[in-house]
């Protein structure tokens, strides 16, 4: 389980877990002037949950990432019975008609983001075990199906944007374990007339494959002049808000009746428009940072990867880098009304203690495989 002979603490990459624990920090700040005109102790719960998550990071970081790897059909199986269970057990905690959280008391986790971190490590390892095989259909179709298990519970959930997010992470990873380009392009070939049916048929009165209010945002996206007020109001405001920050914004908790967070416009401004916070408040330099910030974890997590002693290094590096960096597009994209309107948290930003602490056990299997990188030649 731990392995510290083969660590070495001069390859403990200090800039990463600065990164994080400043975007954390920043995500304290905004969440805060998110929720100062309301009783919502989000802030206590994020402070608490930045401490828990950097006990996690720093303990993973010292966990060799191999004996994850080892257990791996354990971790899959775990993410099934959660996932299973929000469907199945839990009723009791649901946000409109999405059933995602499972609760236990008055303490509620949100599986589908641990089972990010579950997908990157049972992905992780077995490509590495079939490394040599990567290209053969047995060796794909069940790695399509071990992602299908997970996939298929998120998008049960109703989660559409989670499963795009899975989506993402699984595709990185099979690209860097090797798989043939005659696979991708054929893939490539084949889901092109592929989507452009499924796009005829969501467009069907009667269709069945996502929900209507999911379709009704993508319809709303595409047509915002068809679109009624109030169902282009969220987006519009958080474009608004972003807009009127101009080049330093208003300030941080400032209490200005022309502000838009101010003037309760906004929904889950201390989430999945969070960004919007950030933009009003800090302006084009403040969401400037934020953003480099988050480019920056992901350029550790590629440099490490580049860096890792074992493609089972490599892998858990790009599926974490890949995590953070889609999020993050999919996240500022809705908030500047680039993509569609969905529900993900902002990495390491937005409230939410499942986000948080799966993103930090994530940052910490990537220190891990940093503390085993190739060793320089002196």
């Amino acid at each position: 389980m731990f392995n510290f002979k083969e660590y070495r603490l001069r390859y403990f990459n200090f800039r990463l877990v600065l990164y994080v624990l400043l975007l954390a920090a920043a995500g304290v700040i905004f969440i805060k002037s998110a929720t100062m005109n309301s009783a919502d102790d989000a802030v206590r719960k994020q402070i608490m949950g930045i401490a828990v998550g950097s006990v996690c990071m720093l303990f993973v970081a010292l966990v060799d990432y191999h004996f994850w790897q080892k257990i791996w059909p354990v971790i899959y199986g775990v993410c099934i019975v959660l996932l299973v269970a929000v469907l199945f057990w839990n009723r009791g905690y649901t946000s409109g008609e999405a059933k995602r959280w499972l609760t236990l008391g008055s303490f509620s986790i949100q599986p589908s983001e641990f089972c990010k971190i579950g997908l990157i490590l049972t992905l992780s390892a077995y490509f590495y075990r079939f490394r040599e095989k990567i290209s053969s259909l047995p060796v794909v179709a069940f790695a399509v199906a071990l992602y299908g298990g997970i996939g298929f519970l998120i998008f049960k959930e109703p989660d559409l944007s989670t499963t795009l997010v899975t989506v993402f992470i699984f595709i990185v990873m099979i690209y860097v374990a090797g798989i043939s380009y005659k696979w991708v392009f054929g893939v490539i070939g084949v889901c092109v007339p592929v989507v452009a049916v499924l796009l005829y048929i969501l467009q069907q009165p009667d269709q069945t494959i996502i929900k209507g209010w999911q379709l009704s945002r993508i319809t709303d996206w595409l047509y915002p002049e068809q679109a009624s007020a109030d169902a282009t109001r969220q987006v519009r405001y958080s474009v608004q808000a972003i807009a009127s920050g101009q080049l330093y914004g208003k300030g941080l908790f400032n209490t200005t009746l022309e502000s838009v967070k101010n003037g309760n416009f906004l929904s889950a401004e201390d989430c999945d428009f969070i960004f919007a916070v950030v933009g009003e408040e800090t302006g084009f330099w403040g969401s400037v940072i934020i953003i480099a910030l988050l480019a920056l974890v992901v350029l550790e997590c590629i440099w490490l990867a580049i860096r890792a002693k074992d493609l089972a290094g490599r892998l858990i590096c790009v599926g974490v880098g890949g995590l953070v960096a889609f999020q993050s597009f999919i996240n500022i994209g809705v908030a500047t009304r680039l993509l569609p309107n969905t529900g993900l948290p902002l990495p390491f930003i937005s409230a939410g203690l499942s986000s948080l602490l799966s993103l930090m056990i994530g940052m910490g299997l990537v220190l891990n495989v940093g503390l085993q990188r190739k060793r320089e030649i002196t």
